[in-house]
């Protein structure tokens, strides 16, 4: 009979399994993302048990390890802003002028703000516009946990069977979608309910069933919605509207 040894972990494994780099311990507790966390380390603004550390390779063990950012530092958070912008169609969502008039040309007080994502050119509504790298981490992450609603105008008439394809996934370049959510509005318009951010998904999966599409407008992220934004005008978020948005959903 075969004689069964028990089987030790190795001490340098076990370490591994309890160990976390700063970035991803931050990124968790929703204190800094993790480019921000990078930042304050190569600036010497990050301690472990009182020590300064600033290498970006740092392993921690949340349940032993003081890890704060240091007192002199802290005014270095600055004041969190979250804004909600209905981008008017033909305006650019970033901050490269050569490719035409930008949210910035329109918002010039907010420069200091970057996109929360992206919405090409050609398509209009809601843009969150933020410094805050937690919540555009959380917004734009690849785990597909926040919800972006989608009101699309087609040149030829929809058929529910189209609908139902883009609602199983469709197989795209970069392969497959996720399942969405669509609902028919009339015989020319649908909305659609996405979990992950593509480049010009709606477009191509509207290309896939054949569809021309006329306009395109985002109406929701997460709870918020275009409601009472109208065109080129935008609103700050509230703490409640911020913290929906930081949410990860199960």
């Amino acid at each position: 009979m075969r004689e069964h040894r028990p089987f030790y972990l190795p001490e340098e494994w076990a370490y591994c399994i309890h160990t976390m780099r700063i970035q991803k311990y931050f990124s968790e507790r929703k204190i800094l993302s993790r480019r921000e966390t990078e930042d304050f380390i190569l600036k010497g603004f990050v301690s472990v048990n009182g020590i300064i550390v600033k290498e970006l390779g740092t392993q921690i063990d949340p349940a032993k390890d003081v890890v704060e950012i240091v007192k002199a530092a802290r005014p270095s958070l600055g004041k969190k802003l979250t804004i909600a912008f209905h981008k008017p169609r033909g305006i650019v969502s970033s901050k490269i002028k050569t490719e035409g008039p930008t949210v910035f040309d329109l918002l010039p007080q907010f420069k200091y703000l970057n996109t929360v994502g992206r919405l090409d050119k050609e398509s209009e509504g809601l843009l969150l516009l933020s410094n805050d790298g937690t919540l555009t981490a959380t917004v734009t992450g690849d785990d597909h946990s926040t919800e972006k609603e989608y009101e699309v105008t087609v040149r030829e008439p929809l058929t529910r069977g189209k609908l139902r394809k883009m609602e199983e996934g469709i197989r795209l370049s970069d392969g497959m979608t996720l399942p969405a959510e669509t609902h028919m509005q009339g015989t020319h318009t649908f909305r659609i309910v996405l979990r992950e951010g593509r480049k010009h998904q709606i477009r191509r999966m509207c290309d896939a069933m054949h569809l021309t599409i006329v306009k395109l407008r985002r109406i929701r992220i997460g709870l918020i919605s275009l409601k009472g934004i109208d065109s080129g005008t935008f609103r700050p978020l509230t703490e409640k509207e911020i913290a929906s948005l930081k949410q990860v959903s199960k």
